[in-house]
């Protein structure tokens, strides 16, 4: 029973994690971003075509460059594509090596430990110098909850996985609260940077400007993340950002429409995209249980009650408290989009939700999709008794229950 209840709350952490939707950008447009504010990186062209690789490549002279698929995930180095090519960074010495991986990268699937089976779309490579760091270092800004602000996040062990390096080496990493308003003064970004190590005067200077200048980014376009991993400290002094990683809060699009614009519904679940059009909280998951609840407290624990069952929802999906039928029937149509979905459990509590707009929304597009998988319903609140009487006299094969636990029940033992 306690491994079934563990199960049951890691599906729930799981689908409200999922609901902090944050913004992800590519790395060629972070550089991009970086460069605006002053950032220094290693020279880098994006390409969308192998011709415009081979162009790009020409660039960096005899040196050659680092090509880079462009897939919002990690691990991309030690991914493979779904055409068999391996990796999806590699160094190139010429142009026409350029060409050919960018024919192999662009328009195949990168599959890496972040992506799942399916992997993610490859659309674009970037082409970045060549830069070999005497030494990397680790900086991220984010918001921290027992601060109450944002703070700056640095290692000298950088260019390898931070949450390692803290588990074996707390000490390792060094936490700098910023000032929401003034941000970081720099007398204490040239600590940090002494604290750091950073060889001589210069280098110090410089990583100090870039501190302050994260942070001026991170306030500026309303981040909740950003993670410089590595910086890397070059053997004549300077200092770069190599790799960088960005996460947008998505509340506020309304004023950020030129990060936004950047957005890449290609690396997104289709079913995720549509969901948001119509303002449902939609998260895709791997079951086959169907799940369509108001609120996502009652959404979490829907789930938790079904994986106690031996159930394993497809989704999390909350409609909300200002659901119409119209949007309830979009929702149904997500759910019976997926394949896997053996069974659909809706999970309804009237508070500001009408259970009648439930039972309208359920009822046409039970018809209007000729409903094949068994429909179980559970529907407490307001206009109760209306929305259950719709459903007796729809004539439609819908499973009613008053009770939480049977319904769950029911809804896993018909999902075979």
């Amino acid at each position: 029973m306690l491994a079934t209840l563990r199960k049951a709350g890691s599906l729930a952490r799981a689908a409200s994690a999922g609901q902090r939707r944050c913004l992800s950008i590519h790395e060629y447009q972070s550089v991009n971003l970086l460069n605006s504010y002053g950032i220094p990186t290693p020279k880098s062209i994006a390409a969308k075509t192998p011709e415009e690789a081979f162009e790009a490549a020409k660039q960096f002279g005899s040196t050659g460059c680092v090509i880079k698929a462009q897939v919002l995930a990690g691990g991309r180095g030690k991914g493979h594509f779904d055409n068999g090519l391996q990796g999806g960074v590699h160094v190139v010495q010429n142009p026409e090596q350029a060409k050919d991986y960018a024919s192999k990268m662009i328009g195949a699937k990168l599959i890496t430990k972040q992506t799942g089976a399916a992997g993610r779309i490859c659309n674009a490579v970037m082409l970045a110098e060549r830069r070999d760091p005497s030494h990397e270092y680790y900086v991220a800004v984010l918001n921290d909850r027992n601060v109450g602000g944002p703070v700056l996040v640095a290692s000298s062990q950088g260019g390898m996985n931070i949450e390692e390096v803290a588990a074996k080496d707390p000490n390792a990493i060094i936490t700098t609260p910023i000032d929401f308003e003034n941000g970081l003064s720099k007398a204490e970004a040239l600590g940090l940077a002494k604290r750091l190590g950073f060889k001589s005067e210069g280098a110090q200077s410089e990583a100090a400007d870039i501190f302050i200048r994260l942070y001026r980014i991170f306030k500026d376009k309303d981040a909740t993340q950003i993670e410089i991993n590595p910086m890397g400290e070059t053997s004549d002094g300077h200092v770069l950002c190599m790799d960088a990683k960005f996460g947008f809060d998505d509340n506020a699009e309304f004023r950020q429409k030129d990060i936004f614009a950047l957005r890449d519904i290609t690396q997104e679940e289709p079913s995720e995209v549509e969901a948001q059009k119509y303002n449902l909280n939609f998260i895709k998951l791997d079951g086959n249980i169907g799940c369509l609840v108001n609120g996502a407290g009652l959404a979490m624990a829907t789930m938790d009650v079904l994986a106690l069952h031996g159930g394993n929802p497809a989704n999390f999906l909350d409609v909300g408290g200002g659901a119409t039928p119209e949007t309830v029937k979009k929702a149904f149509e997500i759910l019976v989009a997926d394949p896997k979905v053996k069974s659909i459990f809706i999970n309804i509590f009237g508070g500001i939700m009408r259970c009648d707009y439930i039972a309208e929304g359920v009822i046409n597009a039970a018809k209007e999709l000729s409903l094949k998988v068994p429909l179980i319903v559970r529907l407490k609140g307001t206009k109760e008794p209306e929305a259950k009487e719709m459903i007796r006299q729809s004539g439609l094969k819908i499973i009613p229950f008053d009770d939480l636990d049977e319904a769950a029940q029911n809804a896993v033992k018909l999902a075979v």
